[in-house]
Parts: C-alpha cells; structure tokens; sequence
C-alpha cells in the first residue's frame, strides 16, 4: 500500500516528506470510532500542519481543534474561513507579550473561528485580546507548563479572574508512558479522580466547568475508558490527541492496542557504502526529528536495515545481509513524526489511486 510509481520516484529529489492521504482517512475514522463521535475528539494541529489534511479532519465531522503556534493558528483561521466552518480552536500553549498582539490579530480576522488560549497566571487575564476564551492550564505532574493540580486556591483564582471566558480545564498528562498498560493505566486514572476533583470544587465555588481537555498520544485509549468522564452531566471531556493522524513508530510502541498505520514517511535514498555492514541514505537531522531518541526512524517493510545515528544530511543504517544497491528508495516511518513534519517545506500527497501533488506544510516553524 506504500509502493511509490517509478516515475514519481524518478521525479523526487530526497529525503522528501510522502503523506498518504487514504491512510490519513482510515486513521481519522479509526480515531472517530474509538471517540464514538467527533464531538469528543479535540486534535492537536502541531503534528499535520497541512490545510488539505485539515480538511479531512473537517470531512470527518471534527470541529475542536488544538493547536501552539500563532502560524498553526493563524493558518488554521484562514482555512476556516475560505471553508466557511465555525470551529473552536484551542491555542494550547501560554503565549506571552508579543504573541499575545498577534494573538489579538488573528481573533481579529476569524469569522467563524471561536479563540481561546492556556492561562496560569490570573494576572495575564487583562492583557487578553477580547473575546478569547480561557482554559485553566493544570500541571499532572508532567511539570511543563501549568499550575500544580494540588494548587486548588490558584487554579480557582484565573478560573473565577476569567470570568465569562472562562472555558474548561487543560490537562495534559503526556509524560505516562508506562510499558505495562495496566500500570500506565492506573496511573492515568489517578489523574483523572484529582481532575474531577478540581470540577467538583470550581462547581461548589460557583464556576462552571464546560470543558475539560487531557490525553495526548500515550493516554487518550485510557481516557476513552475512564467512565467518569464519558458519564459527566457537568462537563464536556474531549481527549486531544494529534500524532495519530499521522501515526509513528513511537506511537506504535506507547499504544500496541491502537490500530493505526503510518500516514507520512519520509522518503530517502541510500548514498554509500561506507562500511561493510552500514548503507548510508541521505535523510539526517535535518529531515527527521531526532530528539526522540534512537532508532529516529524505522525502514518500512524491512528487519534487515536498522537505522543508526543520524547527522545533519546522513543516516546510516546498520544492514545485516546483502548491501543494498546505491539508489535504492527506502521509505522510512519516523520514530517522532510532529518535528518531523516541521522539517519539512512541502509535502508530496499521495492517493491510493495513483495520484499526487505537492503542497506547502503552510503551519510550519513561527
């Protein structure tokens, strides 16, 4: 199903970012039927950053949306305006100073776009553009960003400093990575107690919860499963995970009872022999992100070729067997694929029936 034509292959210089549009489709519906609706599914846009797989996204019925850029942000805008959606979108990232003008520029223009950004600070709350809209930004433990989840004084002070803007609750707890599923999940779920927790006593103090977020990559199937929140009469739980869209060899190995495929692989040719056992090919660093870790990407369809550690413009793959030729096409599944995508300029976009075309990765970098 990956198989590129050779004269497509002819025509591509490498490393070059290959997005399959029907895989793209298929985890879309995947996730949708995990979710049991759209209405509960909040993706994060700083993994797809492509108005046209956006639109699949749109297709599919989803309407909230995440995302941490102010370019992620301001294209997304655009989009939704040409497409004539209203959307909620959700700038999930504590934006200061003259992010916050832009900020303002961009609610500014959106026409059918409902703008709401994290906040931690009560103090920030006057420096807000109007009408952007205010999620509590609680910190699980992953100690990123966001108040303490046992600061209850301070979480209930930039809800109730909101006021009318108040939205919900941003719970991000992405750090769970736990090998054992039962363990991870338990561990997910403790989180989950404390946030209801937290609702319940905003909802005594007079402040309303209409949203809460959690659930990137590694937790959303466990928060799907925590009953509590599908059963919530008081607030909307949507889970936020964005990676999926495109899936990725970390993903496959956090989530082995998720079935999703890899949606954009790079595209790369091996360049040298420098060594009897290695076969260097030409996507490094600079094409696949690898703060990840090691392996940064994996060769699809291969157990033969192991990659190694990349630099700036080369990845050597470690071969066991026979040297393949120089030239030879691999395409390869990164291991993180959201900076990976940042990486790239353009994307080849790819169907099923033989069809492509080029288009800008137009949210790319600020």
């Amino acid at each position: 199903m990956y198989e590129l034509p050779r004269d497509l292959l002819e025509q591509l210089e490498t490393p070059a970012l290959v997005v399959y549009l029907d895989r793209v489709r298929d985890n879309v519906r995947r996730m949708i039927a995990y979710t049991g609706t759209p209405d509960r599914w909040r993706p994060h846009l700083k993994t797809t950053k492509i108005p046209e797989v956006w639109r699949e996204l749109f297709a599919a019925g989803v309407r909230q949306f995440k995302c941490a850029t102010t370019r992620e942000a301001s294209v997304f805008v655009d989009l939704a305006n040409a497409e004539g959606l209203d959307v909620d979108l959700l700038i999930a990232y504590p934006h200061r100073g003259p992010a916050l003008r832009r900020i303002a520029e961009i609610a500014g223009r959106a026409k059918s776009t409902t703008l709401s950004l994290l906040v931690e600070d009560r103090d920030l709350i006057g420096s807000l553009p109007a009408g952007v809209g205010v999620f509590v930004d609680v910190n699980p433990g992953m100690h990123r960003t966001g108040i303490p989840m046992q600061d209850t004084d301070a979480i209930t002070a930039v809800a109730r400093a909101a006021g009318q803007r108040f939205r919900g609750l941003h719970f991000y707890d992405g750090h769970l990575h736990d090998t054992d599923l039962a363990a991870r999940r338990a561990a997910i779920f403790a989180g989950y107690e404390r946030v209801l927790e937290l609702a319940a006593g905003l909802a005594a103090d007079g402040i309303d919860v209409g949203e809460v977020i959690t659930a990137g990559t590694p937790a959303f199937h466990h928060a799907l499963h925590f009953d509590r929140f599908a059963a919530s009469e008081s607030f909307v739980h949507r889970v936020s995970p964005g990676t999926v869209v495109f899936h990725d060899g970390r993903s496959q190995i956090d989530n082995p009872d998720v079935e999703l495929q890899p949606a954009a692989l790079v595209l790369s040719r091996i360049i040298s022999h420098p060594a009897a056992d290695i076969a260097t090919c030409d996507a490094g660093s600079k094409s696949l992100a690898a703060e990840a870790g090691d392996p940064c990407a994996f060769v699809l369809g291969s157990d033969s070729l192991q990659a190694m550690t990349p630099s700036e413009e080369h990845l050597p793959l470690r071969v066991a067997g026979p040297l393949p030729p120089r030239g030879t096409a691999v395409l390869l599944v990164p291991r993180h694929v959201c900076p990976t995508v940042n990486l790239a300029e353009v994307a080849v976009l790819r169907e099923d029936n033989g069809t492509t075309r080029t288009v800008p990765v137009a949210a790319r970098a600020h």
